[in-house]
């Protein structure tokens, strides 16, 4: 997607030669058109599918997983991180190694949310290594519901994450996948690299 590869050479920046940092209008301050742009995306990548749920990650998915959920009229169910006893105990949940934070965490939905009868689209910010997608994919799996595709706004195509994905059998659509950022420049993918 042409228009989020620009805000990612205008904005972007990269730190210690492998994290992107793109808060300035992904994941701290969010720009609602770009996300408007991408949930138009998302459904044309996605819309065939009988999708009647998104689910994400907390914290930076849930707003792209929300503007995408317009287009497909349907709910956004966000995994929790942690322990929240307002929850309950009756949970799916999964073990999720963080690259950027280089900690693992608990994620959990409520068994009442995410159902054998559900099918179900991934949203989420970033791809490096997987982790959090294998976590919300093994969310889908205990509750016995349907994967239908993982959509990711930016894949770190240098990273084992896409691979993994595949393995899965998912369904992986990127609308922008970085080659490398060797030297501080970021260079994308083809399209039919992704």
């Amino acid at each position: 997607m042409k228009l989020l590869e620009d805000y990612i050479v205008n904005k972007g920046e990269i730190i210690d030669g492998d994290i992107l940092k793109v808060d300035m209008f992904l994941n701290h301050l969010v720009d609602v058109e770009l996300f408007n742009e991408m949930g138009k995306e998302f459904h044309r990548l996605f819309g065939n599918k009988p999708i009647n749920k998104i689910l994400t990650i907390e914290a930076s998915g849930i707003g792209i997983a929300c503007i995408v959920a317009q287009y497909f009229s349907v709910p956004v169910l966000f995994a929790k991180k942690g322990v929240h006893r307002n929850v309950g105990t009756d949970l799916y949940t999964a073990e999720v190694y963080s690259f950027t934070k280089g900690t693992v965490t608990t994620i959990g939905v409520s068994k009442k949310y995410l159902l054998p009868e559900d099918h179900v689209l991934i949203i989420d910010d970033f791809l490096a290594d997987g982790n959090a997608s294998l976590g919300l994919v093994s969310l889908i799996e205990q509750a016995g519901a349907t994967l239908e595709g993982v959509g990711i706004a930016i894949e770190k195509g240098f990273q084992c994450g896409r691979d993994r994905l595949l393995e899965k059998g998912c369904d992986l659509k990127s609308l922008a996948v970085i080659k490398s950022m060797d030297g501080g420049k970021i260079v994308f993918a083809d399209a039919a690299d992704s």
